[in-house]
């Protein structure tokens, strides 16, 4: 391995780790040397990420932690700092996807995995789920683990955003917001931590078939045409976003803060026409 590339000693916190892309993150993180301390809300799924870890003989920790409860957040980050002796990495990707009219629409599109019927207008509890998971929660973990960074003068936030950043879609009226935050969450903290030598990235994916997106993928005509519409002409493995992980988390992006890396196929280099 390039030593610039490697993760040896480092610790590393994956929020959402249990499956999908956090899954993926977490194995190649580990596969470049790193400690993984795997969170999500779901037990089952991050034990079985740990075990899947140690067997190949690295080292990872199982903490359930709901993201949107800031007091779940500090004890996490606190108990992962007391076994393993502090973060050197955050990986914020605990997210949600949900798709839903904002107010009721008369003639709905077909074949959408609808969180709510087309009737009805979005809830104040599905906005504030989306908001409090996606963004609440990139927001607590990286003040939790900031301060230890900054005394330390090293550090790697990676923040995971998504492609409806910048690319809206319709019904996607919590979401893509929540995402946009997330980017621009990334300046601010770069800003902030440079001087501490705290690196802080994002990373923009695009579509990727993982537990959270398949229904998107349900309608085979819809699945082909999204497929289609990338330049690359076909969807790739979540690890082609560990590997770029990998970077952002290795002394090889040491000059690189602030910034947001889009990983999509091509699909951002499309103009769209309006």
């Amino acid at each position: 391995m390039i030593p610039e590339f490697s993760l040896e000693g480092k610790t590393a916190l994956i929020t959402g780790g249990g499956r999908g892309i956090g899954r993926a993150m977490a194995l190649v993180f580990a596969e470049a040397g790193a400690r993984v301390v795997v969170t999500a809300r779901s037990v089952d799924q991050i034990e079985a990420v740990a075990a899947e870890i140690e067997s190949g003989g690295g080292r990872a920790l199982a903490l359930a932690c709901d993201v949107a409860d800031s007091a779940q957040v500090d004890r996490t980050v606190e108990e992962a700092t007391d076994l393993l002796g502090g973060i050197d990495i955050l990986v914020n990707n605990a997210g949600v996807v949900t798709v839903g009219p904002t107010v009721p629409v008369p003639s709905p599109p077909e074949n959408f995995d609808w969180r709510w019927s087309p009737d009805e207008r979005m809830s104040d509890a599905d906005f504030r789920r989306i908001i409090s998971t996606n963004l609440e929660g990139a927001f607590y973990m990286a003040r939790a683990v900031g301060p230890q960074m900054i005394e330390r003068r090293s550090g790697k936030v990676i923040n995971v955003a998504s492609t409806s950043a910048n690319l809206a879609f319709p019904y996607e009226a919590a979401y893509a917001p929540s995402k946009a935050a997330v980017q621009m969450l990334t300046k601010v903290l770069a800003l902030e931590w440079g001087a501490y030598n705290v690196n802080v990235n994002a990373i923009s994916p695009g579509w990727f078939r993982t537990e959270m997106t398949e229904p998107g993928f349900k309608d085979p005509i819809i699945a082909e045409s999204r497929i289609a519409s990338l330049p690359l002409g076909r969807l790739t493995d979540a690890r082609d976003l560990g590997l770029l992980a990998v970077y952002l988390a290795s002394p090889a992006s040491d000059w690189m803060t602030g910034q947001v890396i889009v990983l999509d196929g091509g699909e951002s280099a499309i103009a769209y026409a309006n």
